[in-house]
């Protein structure tokens, strides 16, 4: 190893000014607990939903005729649900607009909760559209629309739209700041926890300070991101409202703005945590023993060392905790079942997620581009991911099982199928750390330079200062004539680059560390699957509720049991051409169904028609039209035979096309959501 210039003024001891850096870094770390325990009071300020809502009934219900037009419309939720102002429109037939707007929530006199929006007075009668937009207590968006008519059903030009909730531009960038948001904790967190508890010495290395102080960048501009999108995210889905003033302020009175914004909160906590790690700790302590000892100060300065350590323990599990509560207490762990138990499991499976894999990230990128890591530090780090590997199996069952309740739901919902996905990609980066651990154990433990700390300090050393006292390039020692400024400052920055080289040389000549290298990078780019499937899994609606409150008739405003059931009146324009026609679908999700068409005429006798045709279309994802083969059953009543597949949930356009006579035909549309 180079050793000093002679004229380099000795280092000094680190106990000659105590209070200099004790007294402002006691304040600050405490300082930085109490902002930290603030923010967490001001995220479990507000306790967690019990459920996810869903729409269980509506006044007038789909398809109603009502004699008189109503003075409001009624819509009954399985739980609580936040409504903006324009959350409810009702739509005349022409497509004007009806309603008074602000729906507010009304007595339910029962099980669930009623929301109302007043109608305007002097209604004509037709056909009149519903479309409502919400946010379920798990931060998700949900909507659904559905028709009633006042004294008789009539034509109508509006079409509800077939985009899905929480969809459009607006929804693909939220989702990437989720995911970009995730990515930050883990290597925030994981870097900090590998600095702190496997290899001090890491925090004088350049890769580990630039990946720590990227996932902070990266988890405060995503933070900014989402609260800036969530507006349109649960509204539009455009993006012309990301910076409307009134927008911002309704996110922030809703539970994920609050949320959010007490993240920003930790993340201020978390970069004065950064610094003192980068910072005083790298400086005055990381250039001692890998393995946690001191660097290079007096026996007595080994209190002020621990005492560092111990508030930098404290102060960023306290930080990884808050931060990770703004997760838990504002999207699936609280709502549900068992919240009490959720909240506290999700923030630990957040956490050892953080540790195993920005843990990895770091390994991997000073087994990439740092100095030679010390044996001892992969061995603590192997140690250590086996416990967060231990912390996530059980965290993850109890999640799974609270999230989908039934083994049929893991295949026949989203959520389930998303589950497996993960489960999958788990087993294969276990596999990978399988290879990593072999590799660990054969690790030669011969102390190297990166042993004592200091390795890289020649490549970080400042540029005009010599690592070394070997003669220069061009022959000018000690004894020659002195280089110039800009001479000695390229002369220094060659040596940098030649010794650096020379250690990526030695280091890759090492099988074992290539090999150990070869497979952390297998599992760092099968985690990056696994977190993109996660962030898939946080916007999904859990299967256990997508199974017991995700019937069809609940998105249209029916009873939350049984079949789809639609009431669509027809007028062909020619004789005995008005009419009813019915159309069942059982069990109703998506999959294998069987379809029923009954058709009555006015007096509710059944109509006969010479021809009928049903045909479904899922636009949003460019499915159909799927006509469906019918037979007669008897007059006036057709049906498919069983396993009719409607292959994806989604909202669903139906349409009933019915003939009267050789020339009198039509074709009437009606919209429903499959689950």
């Amino acid at each position: 190893m180079a050793t000093a210039a002679p004229h380099t003024a000795p280092r000094p001891v680190p106990s000659a000014r105590p209070a200099r850096y004790t007294r402002p870094l006691r304040a600050a770390l405490t300082g930085l607990l109490l902002a930290a325990a603030g923010v967490l009071g001001l995220l479990g300020g507000a306790a967690p939903a019990a459920a996810h809502a869903a729409l269980s009934g509506s006044s007038p219900e789909q398809g109603a005729v009502v004699g008189a037009a109503p003075r409001e419309v009624t819509l009954t939720f399985t739980e609580s649900v936040s409504l903006s102002r324009d959350s409810v429109r009702v739509l005349a037939p022409d497509g004007e607009r009806v309603d008074t707007g602000n729906p507010s929530e009304r007595p339910s006199g029962g099980t669930g909760f009623r929301y109302g929006v007043g109608l305007r007075g002097g209604l004509a009668d037709g056909t009149y559209t519903v479309a409502w937009r919400a946010v379920s207590a798990d931060s998700h968006p949900i909507a659904g629309g559905f028709t009633f008519s006042v004294g008789a059903p009539s034509k109508t030009s509006v079409s509800l739209s077939g985009q899905e909730p929480g969809g459009g531009p607006a929804g693909v960038l939220y989702d990437t700041a989720r995911y970009v948001s995730y990515a930050g904790y883990l290597l925030l967190v994981g870097g900090a926890v590998f600095v702190l508890a496997c290899w001090p010495g890491a925090a004088r290395t350049v890769p580990v300070r630039r990946l720590v102080a990227g996932g902070w960048v990266a988890l405060t501009a995503a933070t900014i991101a989402a609260l800036l999108l969530r507006g349109p995210y649960t509204g539009s889905g455009g993006l012309g409202d990301v910076l409307d003033p009134e927008v911002l302020r309704s996110v922030l009175q809703t539970r994920p703005g609050t949320a959010l914004v007490a993240r920003l909160l930790m993340l201020a906590a978390a970069a004065l945590f950064v610094a003192v790690l980068f910072g005083l700790y790298a400086r005055r302590y990381a250039g001692g023993a890998a393995g946690g000892g001191g660097g290079g100060g007096a026996e007595g300065d080994e209190g002020e060392r621990r005492d560092l350590v111990i508030g930098l323990g404290a102060g960023g599990t306290v930080i990884a905790l808050g931060t990770a509560a703004s997760w838990a207490l504002a999207e699936h762990a609280s709502s549900g079942i068992q919240t009490a138990a959720a909240i506290p499991s999700h923030l630990a499976h957040l956490v050892a997620a953080a540790v195993w894999l920005g843990g990895l990230a770091s390994l991997l990128s000073l087994l990439r581009w740092g100095p030679a890591v010390p044996a001892g530090a992969v061995r603590r780090f192997s140690r250590l991911a086996l416990g967060a590997v231990a912390v996530l199996a059980a965290t993850g069952l109890y999640q799974s099982w609270r999230q989908v309740g039934t083994w049929s739901a893991l295949v026949s919902t989203p959520y389930g199928r998303l589950l497996l996905a993960k489960t999958a990609l788990v087993v294969l980066m276990l596999l990978a750390a399988r290879h990593s651990r072999r590799w660990t154990s054969r690790l030669a433990g011969p102390p190297d330079r990166a042993e004592d700390g200091r390795a890289g300090d020649a490549a970080e050393a400042p540029a005009g200062v010599p690592s070394g006292t070997a003669p220069d390039e061009d022959g000018a020692g000690a004894s020659g004539p002195a280089p110039t400024p800009e001479r000695a400052a390229q002369l220094a920055r060659q040596r940098a680059a030649l010794e650096a080289e020379r250690r990526r040389r030695e280091r890759d000549a090492d099988p074992v560390r290539s090999g150990l290298r070869r497979s952390v990078l297998a599992e760092a780019a099968v985690a990056a699957a696994v977190l993109l499937v996660t962030t898939l899994l946080t916007a999904t609606e859990p299967a256990r509720t997508a199974e017991a409150a995700g019937r069809p008739g609940a998105a249209a405003g029916q009873p939350d049991a049984g079949p789809v059931s639609l009431e669509i009146p027809f007028d062909t324009g020619g004789p005995g051409g008005k009419g009813s026609a019915r159309l069942d679908l059982d069990p109703g999700r998506s999959g294998d169904n069987t379809v029923h068409l009954r058709l009555t005429g006015p007096s509710g006798a059944p109509l006969d028609a010479p021809e009928v045709k049903v045909s479904f279309i899922l636009e949003a994802r460019d499915v159909g039209p799927l006509t469906v083969p019918l037979n007669k059953a008897v007059a006036g009543h057709w049906s498919s035979s069983p396993g009719f597949q409607l292959p994806l949930p989604g909202t669903w356009k139906v349409s009933v096309a019915v003939r009267t006579s050789d020339i009198d035909q039509v074709t009437e549309r009606a919209t429903f959501l499959l689950p």
